[in-house]
């Protein structure tokens, strides 16, 4: 009886409004936080463990690989069937199996159990994604940028966050104070049961009130529509493969070109991740209002300069370069995400899927495909190519609107007033 009432108390009594629910999509954000706060621990203790276990570049670069790829190549088969089969509790099942892996990468003594335990925090997040981003337009009352960027700012809040708790938990205590990050893992499994408790009496409620909605971008053949997503695609690989040179290497940059303790080389990580977590509420907000594709464009290619900059000066421009290439280039991925959904709103999960899957699949290709370069050349020279994926940015011109064009003029047109 008590376990019954405990359970009643964490799952509420969820109430049906129409419009925007902030309430849910806060909750969706912290859960995003805590999700993705997890996942970048792996990333800011590679300094650690190639240490502790003299791994090579391409050794790191795997393991990015590995934990990447075991969530990117199953998101968009969860999002799938998140679609067809809504399970609202999934969200705290995955997350137990982050937990399962936070705890094996705790105490993990060779190279295979490592990559075992990423594997695993990585199917934790393959299930957390497609759903969330599901509850998240279930929640966003038709503010689907505004809700993204709710969402979205809370996993990068937490990406943020990883590194500078790493520098302050694990690099003084070690490789097994990673096992204190599973008090944000419970926490995470707790918060998720409220928010399947909501999502499954909005599935109901959705069954029994079902609104008409006009089908959107019936204008844009099925062509143009599959070629809008083939240029988001390469987009999306530009702004990824540039970022995970910058995630999974800056630190070793750093302290490679300019002497600097492994401590302060992740508190600058934090630096660029932090200005990620700004640029996509901005992002998000903009989308909204003067149109998802000039956002996109402008955030992918308006990078470019302090990207090709940043390997050729000092350390304050470094540090500099870096926070504005990360706060431009960050406010592309919820537009581009809605951008997607509104091309196929039908197939929320599936699209959702398929977006965040390519986030972590190419963020742990560019990762494993640098980490090599790097091993070949120098860190140096791997920060030299990059700085040239953000000038992809142009293709973004050809994407079609997906929004009202009469709304985007008018707000253009305020824009010229100022």
């Amino acid at each position: 009886m008590k376990l019954k009432s405990i359970s009643n108390k964490i799952k509420g009594n969820p109430t049906m409004t129409e419009g925007t629910v902030y309430s849910i999509l806060v909750i969706c954000g912290i859960s995003h936080f805590l999700n993705d706060m997890i996942q970048s621990i792996i990333p800011s203790i590679y300094p650690i463990l190639k240490d502790k276990f003299d791994f090579s570049f391409a050794q790191i670069g795997l393991i990015t690989l590995v934990f990447q790829m075991t969530s990117s190549i199953l998101q968009p088969f969860t999002g799938l069937y998140a679609d067809k089969h809504p399970r609202p509790y999934a969200l705290s099942i995955g997350m137990c199996f982050t937990l399962t892996g936070l705890f094996v990468l705790a105490f993990a003594e060779y190279y295979w159990a490592i990559l075992i335990a990423v594997s695993v925090v990585g199917f934790g997040s393959s299930v957390f994604h497609p759903t969330a981003s599901r509850v998240t337009q279930l929640a966003s009352g038709g503010k689907k940028s505004l809700a993204q960027s709710i969402f979205q700012v809370g996993g990068n809040g937490g990406s943020a966050l990883g590194p500078l708790l790493a520098a302050l938990i694990v690099l003084p205590y070690g490789q097994h104070s990673i096992s204190w990050f599973a008090i944000a893992a419970l926490l995470a499994a707790l918060i998720m049961v409220r928010l399947g408790a909501w999502y499954k009496a909005k599935l109901q409620y959705v069954v029994n009130h079902p609104l008409k909605t006009a089908e959107l971008n019936n204008n844009i053949s099925k062509r143009a529509k599959y070629g809008a997503l083939a240029i988001l695609i390469l987009l999306v690989f530009s702004k990824y493969f540039y970022t995970s040179c910058i995630t999974s290497y800056f630190t070793f940059f750093l302290i490679d070109k300019f002497g600097v303790s492994v401590k302060a080389s992740q508190l600058f990580l934090f630096v660029f991740l932090a200005a990620f977590a700004i640029g996509t509420v901005a992002g998000g907000m903009l989308g909204d209002k003067f149109g998802r594709k000039y956002v996109i464009w402008f955030s992918i290619l308006g990078a470019a300069p302090f990207a090709l900059a940043m390997p050729y000066v000092n350390l304050t421009w470094t540090i500099i370069c870096c926070f504005l290439s990360g706060l431009i280039i960050a406010s592309a991925f919820s537009s581009i995400v809605v951008y997607a959904t509104d091309l196929m709103p039908d197939k929320v999960g599936m699209i959702a899927g398929i977006f965040f899957g390519l986030m972590f699949g190419l963020g742990g290709l560019g990762s494993a495909f640098f980490g090599w370069l790097a091993d070949k050349t120098s860190i140096e020279y791997i920060f030299q190519v990059s700085s040239l994926l953000p000038l992809l940015g142009i293709i973004a011109g050809f994407l079609p609107n997906t929004q009202k064009t009469k709304n985007i003029v008018a707000n253009l047109d305020k824009i010229s007033e100022l």
